[in-house]
């Protein structure tokens, strides 16, 4: 009960501020200037400082577990690179592979991870660890598949070179980078410049579930249920099932465990719609996703959670 009252609590405030969101859209209080000046501003602005700020204060070298950290970054390009072939192959419509494929494997491990293990375990853990080997991954792999996919799936060197170009310049992969130095060299953050950071940082989450929500289209999210489902399945079911025995394998427990379901069975990270968005893909689709796997996450998360305890792993 108390894990089910937990994941409640963690995912059902999310989505109701996605449903105020799509509220304040249909009468009339955001315009549609006001999202994309809003998606503009989350994507280039307070994603990068929420990011840099919890790259630049993890402490890396804290219980540092290289086979964790291999094991997370491992499981992450296994995750993206299966996804974008099935996708490639099965999808008939390639103009929502580079949604599909973001929608299916990114958690909101940089929102909700250390919450949650810290909810559970009265510390962070390894959480930090997982996020510093996973959320540059995710980043990056979800460049690469948007800016293939923006083109229905274009290929050939314009399309390596925009990838590469896109990565480097993408403002979410440079906050990331730009808190690695902090970390590894335990470079302290001035007190002013991280209250400026950290009331930036504050507003990212909030504005981006809003703009999720006001960005959700009813009736052409209900002409894509079908790859809203599948996505939905693959992210909250398929991807613990199958990675989960291997984390089991490598011997990792408690806090690790925890991490680790949290990197593969959480909700769709809010950013993925920001990027399709921003990045000419199917933002509807990423929409749809974002909102399902938010509102069934509570269901699965719980469910996991009471297995990983009855096996006594957490």
């Amino acid at each position: 009960m108390d894990s089910f009252l937990f994941s409640i609590n963690a995912t059902v405030p999310i989505f109701l501020v996605m449903v105020l969101g799509y509220i304040l859209r249909r009468i009339g209080m955001f315009s549609e200037e006001f999202c994309s000046v809003a998606n503009r501003y989350v994507f280039k602005v307070s994603l990068p400082a929420l990011l840099f700020r919890d790259i630049a204060q993890t402490d890396l070298y804290q219980d540092f577990n290289l086979t964790f950290v291999f094991y997370c970054a491992g499981v992450t390009v296994v995750m993206f690179l299966g996804l974008w072939v099935l996708a490639a192959k099965l999808m008939p419509d390639k103009t929502m592979v580079g949604a599909f494929v973001q929608g299916a494997a990114r958690s909101s491990v940089a929102v909700l991870g250390i919450a949650f293990v810290e909810n559970i375990y009265g510390d962070a853990g390894l959480t930090p660890l997982m996020i510093v080997s996973a959320v540059p991954l995710f980043n990056i792999f979800s460049v690469i598949i948007l800016t293939f996919s923006a083109g229905g799936g274009t290929h050939g060197r314009a399309a390596v070179r925009r990838a590469c170009v896109n990565v480097l310049k993408n403002p979410i992969i440079l906050g990331i980078f730009a808190g690695l130095p902090f970390s590894l060299l335990r470079i302290p953050i001035p007190v002013i410049p991280l209250k400026v950071i950290d009331s930036v940082a504050a507003t990212a989450t909030p504005i981006a579930l809003l703009v999720v929500g006001a960005g959700f289209e009813g009736t052409q999210a209900l002409a894509k249920l079908r790859p809203t489902a599948a996505a939905a399945a693959v992210k909250l079911m398929g991807l613990p099932a199958l990675f989960l025995p291997l984390a089991v394998h490598f011997g990792f427990s408690g806090t690790e465990m925890v991490a680790v379901l949290v990197m593969l069975g959480s909700p769709t990270t809010v950013t993925s719609y920001i990027m399709a968005k921003n990045m000419g893909n199917d933002a509807e689709l990423s929409s749809s996703i974002v909102v399902l796997t938010t509102l069934l996450s509570s269901v699965t998360l719980t469910g996991w959670i009471f297995l990983l305890r009855v096996m006594q792993l957490i």
